[in-house]
């Protein structure tokens, strides 16, 4: 059902959950729920790592086209360009990077929400 606030769903209206976003990221900015953050994560680094560079290899940033941006890069000539260039590229994988490990995030977010250890292998979604 829609409301003028947005689509309704699991959570209540968009409106309604990007207002609930902004206010736990300003709350994770101003009360040092950040360190608490990265003691979590650290613990989970190494899997992590695993998925992100799974999700990134697998949305075709790795391999073949990275190295292919990478090469066209470093050929400018012009040291300012190639500079930017750079700068640009960095700034491309750092976003890419943020924005698929909040996904990996809040997918594990919900992991730990089930309270359940998450089905591995070909049972992890039954049949019906």
């Amino acid at each position: 059902m829609a409301t003028a606030g947005g689509t309704a769903g699991p959570g209540g209206s968009r409106d309604e959950r990007e207002r609930r976003i902004e206010a736990a990221v300003q709350a994770l900015a101003e009360g040092g729920g950040i360190a608490e953050a990265e003691a979590t994560i650290a613990v989970a680094a190494p899997g992590l790592q695993r998925i992100l560079a799974h999700a990134l290899s697998d949305g075709g940033w790795f391999g073949e086209p990275h190295d292919d941006a990478v090469r066209k890069v470093a050929a400018i000539d012009d040291e300012a360009e190639r500079a930017t260039a750079i700068a640009t590229l960095l700034a491309e994988e750092t976003r890419l990077g943020m924005m698929v490990g909040a996904a990996v995030g809040f997918a594990l977010a919900r992991e730990l929400e089930t309270g359940e250890d998450p089905p591995t292998g070909p049972e992890r979604r039954p049949e019906g």
